[in-house]
């Protein structure tokens, strides 16, 4: 399916998902499906770098929360609407993105793990003493209850607007990673996964490589978080860099599987859903433990995750046409 069929295809995919959540007229379904559409969005991006290219990526948190604060910055400066926040939050964590490659992409393995952790904790620190943007104390993002679709004449609920554009984002998240993976950039970053060394002793610019991989994932991170301070209304650090961003933007490309575009999806989709059930029924304090014993009983299961394990049972066994 060529690139542009597969676009048209997911944007009527999300019209007829939009329509469908309109139609049953339930507010909460649009708060819990931002949610869910937010870690399309993360693990989408980090699969990027994660999956892609084989580079486990432990600062989704940062780019995610960089991506919340430059809205909060830029609001509180002349605020401007939501979209152009977002392609803001995208340009800023795309260079800081593309900063962190620079000066961690020489290291390998568990080095370039810790090297991101780190850096998200520079990061935090940073924001703390931040006092423009709050600091430690949180900063609040006052939104109007509707926006104006046609003129002052119709007026779309705020959390419908804000579903609707992280709908398109994530549309524009997997097409991106489906394109990715087909291209030649997408082979470069598999030879960077399979033998980095060998890939460079064939002539591979596997730093480049690298360096757009991070610019790209950091980037559709910062986008990701962009709309968050206009979603829940205030914002502080500990909630911008969450626990929950990190672990879940690795968890879900790994259930649902990291060499294909669709497992991101099919991780965050399952697991997304999976939390925000599990956070009317129980708690909210139970979604990592619900993720920790997921992420374990698939790694045992399924260590491709489900795309892995799909493409295994329909693989005819070795011996048989």
């Amino acid at each position: 399916m060529r690139s542009r069929t597969f676009l048209l295809l997911a944007l009527l995919v999300a019209a007829v998902v939009f329509a469908t959540v309109v139609l049953i007229g339930n507010d909460y379904l649009f708060f819990a499906g931002y949610v869910v559409l937010q870690f399309i969005v993360l693990a989408t991006a980090w699969n990027i770098l994660g999956g892609y290219c084989g580079y486990v990526n432990f600062g989704s948190a940062a780019f995610f929360a960089l991506g919340a604060y430059t809205s909060v910055a830029i609001h509180k400066l002349f605020p401007l609407p939501i979209p152009v926040l977002i392609v803001a939050g995208g340009i800023v964590s795309g260079i800081v993105g593309f900063g962190m490659g620079y000066l961690t992409l020489r290291l390998r393995g568990a080095f370039f793990a810790i090297a991101t952790l780190a850096m998200a904790v520079v990061l935090q620190t940073l924001i703390v003493n931040w006092d423009y943007v709050g600091g430690s104390r949180g900063a609040y993002v006052i939104r109007p209850n509707t926006v104006p679709v046609i003129d002052a004449y119709i007026q779309w609920p705020y959390i419908q607007y804000l579903f609707f554009l992280m709908l398109l984002l994530a549309v524009v998240a997997v097409t991106t990673a489906r394109l990715i993976e087909r291209s030649r950039l997408g082979f470069g970053f598999a030879t960077i996964r399979d033998d980095e060394l060998a890939a460079e002793a064939s002539g591979v610019p596997t730093l480049r490589l690298k360096l757009i991989a991070t610019t790209i994932s950091g980037g559709l991170m910062g986008m990701a978080g962009a709309p968050f301070p206009y979603y829940i209304g205030y914002i502080q650090p500990t909630s911008a860099f969450g626990l929950e961003y990190a672990v879940n933007s690795i968890a879900m490309p790994m259930i649902g599987g990291t060499t294909s575009w669709i497992g991101p999806l099919v991780g965050a989709i399952l697991l997304g859903s999976l939390q925000q059930y599990v956070t009317v029924t129980i708690g909210h304090a139970v979604n990592l433990l619900v993720v920790g014993v997921l992420l374990v009983a698939f790694v045992i299961i399924a260590p491709k995750g489900i795309v892995g394990l799909v493409q295994d049972w329909r693989r005819p066994p070795r011996g048989k046409s």
